[in-house]
């Protein structure tokens, strides 16, 4: 793999080198863009609004327009001179429990490897974080931006979770969301039992990408001269009167399977 970010992750007045990986990768089928016409590859060009013509990629900076029309250059030094200690650091800020933490903050792992010399300091910090049950809130610098991040040990390795700024998350007040409970008591009780007899432990080996294999067969199927076969059906909306109805045969169904 290769490092992302190089620097040190700071622990009180310890600091700890560290280089940051990527713990997600995509899985997805990549496609590309094409002229209909007669199926030439489409390419993406950078081009400059005062003349039309197509600008190479070392002629291009990144400006801020500071007022409009005029911008201010900005070179990779000048992303470091803003704080360099910030552009180099991983700065744990404080503790918490992990409970502390909405899930919907959650945006990206990251996997944090000791950089030489670093591994007793690494794993005092891993192991007292295992024994105190707490994660570390810390800030860095990553994309000439700064985020917040989680640190917490995950089997032998510390993972760098990336966080969202509550200003990030949008307001959903302007969404219709039902306040008042409508559903009867018999109904909840069912659904109960549904949930309790679809409860299961987490086997995350268990789950992967059914719709990229199904779409897979779909290009075989064109790429074969064949017509594309149509899996599964649009699903068909519950009726309100239909609810109670619904939860019996859901657990009718899952005592069938099991059996």
């Amino acid at each position: 793999m290769r490092a992302l970010w190089s620097g040190a992750l700071s622990f009180g007045l310890i600091n700890i080198p560290v280089r940051l990986y990527s713990a997600t990768q995509d899985h997805g089928l990549n496609f590309d863009m094409l002229h209909k016409k007669d199926l030439s590859p489409i390419r993406y060009a950078r081009i400059c609004k005062s003349d039309g013509k197509e600008v190479p990629y070392e002629d291009i900076v990144k400006g801020y327009e500071y007022q409009k029309g005029d911008y201010v250059v900005l070179v990779d030094e000048d992303f470091k001179r803003a704080n360099i200690k910030k552009t180099k650091t991983i700065d744990m800020v404080d503790f918490t429990d992990e409970k502390e933490i909405d899930p919907i903050y959650y945006e990206k792992p990251y996997f944090l490897e000791p950089g030489k010399g670093a591994d007793k300091a690494y794993v005092l910090l891993r192991e007292a974080l295992k024994k105190s049950k707490k994660i570390g809130l810390a800030k860095f610098v990553l994309h000439n931006r700064e985020h917040m991040a989680v640190i917490k040990p995950h089997d032998n390795i510390l993972i760098l979770n990336q966080l969202r700024y509550k200003s990030e998350l949008k307001d959903a007040g302007q969404l219709h969301i039902p306040e008042k409970e409508s559903a009867s008591n018999k109904e909840v009780v069912m659904a109960l039992k549904l949930i309790e007899q679809l409860t299961t432990h987490f086997h995350p080996e268990q789950y992967h990408d059914t719709y990229t294999e199904e779409l897979k067969s779909i290009i075989e199927d064109k790429a074969k001269g064949r017509k594309p076969r149509t899996k599964g059906h649009e699903p068909k909306i519950t009726d309100v009167k239909d609810i109670m109805t619904m939860l019996k045969e859901s657990l009718e169904g899952h005592h069938r399977k099991t059996a």
